[in-house]
């Protein structure tokens, strides 16, 4: 019998004072302490169909960690948690579990659902304080040579679950450091960089061979991984990285961002810390970011932090159309953050240098209901204003890079440039290449990459399953 409802909404979490915060890069959320966790996971009723479960991409036994945590077994649900989830704190920050795990939640059909999200956090925040290491075993070495293209979430999940299958893993990274959209496209505010390494020496521990500073497509191609290298699979998880800017008068001028070079800038190379690292980045005294996403609430809250007097968020859509985590809204609100609704730029006007000081904007009001189901913004005429700037960064999509198809001419992408590989299993048209999360979706979630590349992993080792009986 399911246990009787008591506390009926979630148990608040810490977050440090918006006056404060908007000055530093620390980060927001504090976490909850032992006894707010144990409080909140009290909260679940224990219902018999369990379907946060079926509501979580890595399939993660949700229940039984919560059921740890509320009986104060913190070493017993990390356990549980890192059975299914090589970057459980991670995820506890920045994976959007109300549209996922939580929503799902039983007890959320008539109340607030159980924080799952923040009890992963509490529970990862837990093990690393302990100094408890994911206890998962490693199976005896196969022999077979996998390379994993790509350091994000996707990437990072198939090589976990591939050399605990006792495959050789060998990850590609084409920047300094690994991680992919967890280093350079998340803040630190939102998750500090300490969490993301912690989680990748763990990934080391179960001996996969990170290499970094290699730019599959030019340090190597695809062909070179199974011709020179004798890879004998391939997984692909190198994420949507090219920007997309709107075709309107000034967007050349001088302090104009796309958000993932500015977030690069500003998490990877650290220009918020310029001259002592000498990657600069403009620091604007009137900054405004277009887009409704959780990039560009990162990319406005990370202005603020570099010292913005005025940050505009300029979206073309109403605030029930913003796709960005309600959270992150209410945080960036909080911390002054001028949420511009119903509005999209036109032009953007320069000064004789060239450099940006005006954003012309024109109101919007919404029609009917594109494909995403969101209705259609479109503009009223005569309705144009102005925003005096000095930094406008895009936060409008981004798309595939094409670097590996263009090197790689017998892999099938799609019309967008994204490589067309089965959902379930990762498998593209090319034979032992397998890919999978936002190369081949487009932009989504952490957590969904993660869920691709845990299918990928399973296919990948029945794929060498194969081939070495095969060969036996």
């Amino acid at each position: 019998m399911a246990k009787k409802i008591g506390q009926k909404t979630k148990t608040p979490m810490p977050t440090e004072d918006a006056a404060v915060r908007r000055h530093t890069f620390g980060e927001v959320a504090l976490g909850y302490s032992a006894e707010l966790a144990i409080q909140e996971a009290a909260r679940c009723i224990e219902c018999k169909n369990m379907p946060c479960i079926a509501g979580c991409p890595v399939e993660i036994d949700i229940p039984g960690f919560v059921r740890q945590v509320a009986a104060g077994d913190f070493d017993g649900a990390y356990h549980t948690l890192s059975l299914k989830n090589v970057l459980p704190a991670v995820c506890g920050r920045v994976c959007p579990q109300e549209d996922q795990c939580e929503q799902k939640c039983t007890l959320g059909v008539r109340f607030e659902p159980v924080a799952i999200g923040r009890l992963e956090r509490f529970v990862a925040d837990y093990a690393a304080a302990k100094s408890i290491t994911n206890g998962a075993g490693v199976r005896p070495p196969t022999g077979r040579k996998v390379a994993i293209v790509g350091s994000g979430p996707a990437g990072l999940t198939a090589a976990a679950d591939l050399a605990k299958l006792g495959h050789s893993v060998t990850m590609f990274e084409a920047l300094h450091k690994p991680g992919g959209v967890l280093m350079y496209g998340i803040p630190e505010f939102r998750l500090p960089k300490s969490i993301v390494e912690r989680e990748i020496d763990s990934l080391k521990r179960l001996g996969v061979d990170i290499r970094t500073n290699h730019v599959i497509g030019r340090t190597f191609t695809i062909d070179d991984l199974f011709n020179e290298l004798g890879f004998e699979a391939l997984f692909i998880g190198t994420g949507a990285g090219l920007p997309h800017f709107p075709k309107i008068p000034g967007i050349n001028l001088v302090g104009i961002y796309s958000a993932n070079e500015y977030l690069t800038r500003s998490n990877l190379m650290k220009a918020y810390r310029f001259p002592e690292h000498d990657t600069p980045i403009v620091r604007g005294k009137s900054v405004a970011v277009i887009g409704g996403g959780n990039t560009a609430m990162d990319s406005i809250r990370t202005a603020l932090r570099l010292g913005a007097e005025h940050a505009y968020l300029v979206y073309r859509r109403s605030r029930d159309e913003m796709p960005a985590r309600a959270e992150e809204v209410e945080h960036a609100q909080e911390e002054g953050v001028d949420i511009v609704l119903l509005a999209a730029p036109v032009a953007l006007l320069g000064d004789d240098r060239s450099r940006v000081r005006t954003l012309r904007c024109v109101r919007m009001q919404l029609g009917e209901p594109d494909q995403s189901g969101r209705r259609s913004p479109v503009p009223i005429d005569g309705s144009e204003f102005d925003l005096d700037v000095d930094t406008v960064v895009f936060a409008v999509g981004q798309g595939a890079n094409p670097l590996i198809r263009s090197t790689t001419p017998d892999l099938p992408t799609n019309k967008w440039g994204y490589i067309v590989a089965d959902p379930d299993t990762g498998v593209t048209q090319k034979p032992g290449v397998f890919a999978g999360g936002d190369i081949v979706t487009g932009g989504a979630t952490v957590i969904s990459a993660m869920g691709a590349g845990r299918r990928a992993a399973r296919a990948i080792d029945s794929y060498l399953t194969l081939i070495a009986k095969e060969q036996s």
